[in-house]
């Protein structure tokens, strides 16, 4: 690490100072940001394990849900430790290559929760729009396939970002992020360079996987609700909008968090810093919490096998 004129030139390590202005309540604030990471990693494991010994449920819908649940489980984990470590062990430093990784980890789970609430929507269209085909069309093969794309996107997408930091940002006003993680934006503000290109390219990430993913899924629940308001039976309406209702909460929930960050980290200057990072830190942290939850109260046969589960244990237990 040299230092020119008070720059630093090619940093070797970072520190990451947690939430700015609240460092003084940050252990309490590392509490029930523990709290929502057990409940999501046991959450996630628990749906997880039932769909795969389960044979009944080796159907698309509950596919996707193990996706997402794996998913789920790796973005909170790419965040939670390390956050924690500086909340409650003041361990704010990390390496530069490692925060690069962290980076290019958060975000590309971030695009592969995108790409599959947008496969559960289209599954979700098939299923209600064209009942008869469902099976064929969702085949084994595309659904490894789907689990392939919406991976490889990721990946593909997000590595750029991370190279055009490597590659052309050589020299930062400082080596500490205000913030809680190394997110994009956080780091690329660092820089004394020309940062258009990074910022131009961030926003065309967000908007090519978000901006995509939102659209197809909007209009696949349009056709949805077509469909179903159409169908003669006031039974036949309900069950058809009751398989719909845990993923709209999902969705809902994962895309409403991430434009409210997104935008109050780039258009909010007049909002204090720290609710841009607490936005953030919840955007990351609410969605693998709230999944299986939403999931075990609205899905019925996950309900029914998690009750079988405990309700057996204690029988046996007694």
């Amino acid at each position: 690490m040299l230092l020119l004129n008070g720059s630093v030139f090619m940093p070797s390590v970072l520190t990451l100072i947690g939430i700015p202005g609240l460092q003084s309540v940050q252990c309490w604030i590392g509490i029930p940001f523990c709290v929502m990471y057990v409940i999501a990693v046991i959450g996630n494991s628990l749906i997880l394990g039932i769909i795969r010994y389960e044979r009944s449920l080796h159907k698309p819908m509950y596919i996707f849900l193990a996706m997402l649940g794996a998913t789920d489980i790796a973005l909170s984990t790419c965040i939670l430790p390390k956050m924690l470590g500086i909340f409650w062990f003041h361990l704010p430093e990390i390496s530069f290559a490692a925060c690069l990784l962290q980076m290019w980890l958060i975000h590309s789970f971030q695009a592969i929760e995108s790409g599959i609430l947008l496969a559960m929507a289209l599954d979700r269209y098939v299923a209600i729009c064209d009942p008869l085909r469902h099976t064929t069309i969702f085949s084994q093969q595309l659904l490894t396939h789907i689990g392939i794309g919406v991976t490889l996107r990721a990946a593909i997408l997000i590595g750029p970002s991370i190279m055009l930091i490597k590659c052309r940002l050589k020299l930062y006003q400082t080596t500490v992020i205000s913030h809680s993680y190394c997110e994009h934006m956080a780091v690329v503000k660092l820089a004394i360079e020309d940062v258009r290109i990074n910022k131009i390219y961030g926003l065309f990430v967000a908007f090519s996987i978000l901006g995509f993913d939102i659209i197809f899924i909007t209009l696949s629940y349009i056709q949805i609700f077509l469909t179903v308001f159409q169908l003669p039976q006031k039974e036949a309406r309900f069950k058809a909008f009751n398989t719909c209702i845990a993923h709209i909460c999902v969705f809902l929930q994962f895309y409403l968090l991430a434009f409210f960050s997104f935008f109050t980290h780039r258009f909010g200057s007049h909002i204090p810093p720290y609710v841009h990072i607490l936005l953030s830190n919840l955007y990351l942290l609410v969605p693998p919490f709230l999944n299986p939850i939403v999931y075990g109260v609205k899905t019925k046969q996950i309900r029914d096998h998690v009750l079988k589960m405990f309700f057996s244990k204690e029988h046996l237990d007694h």
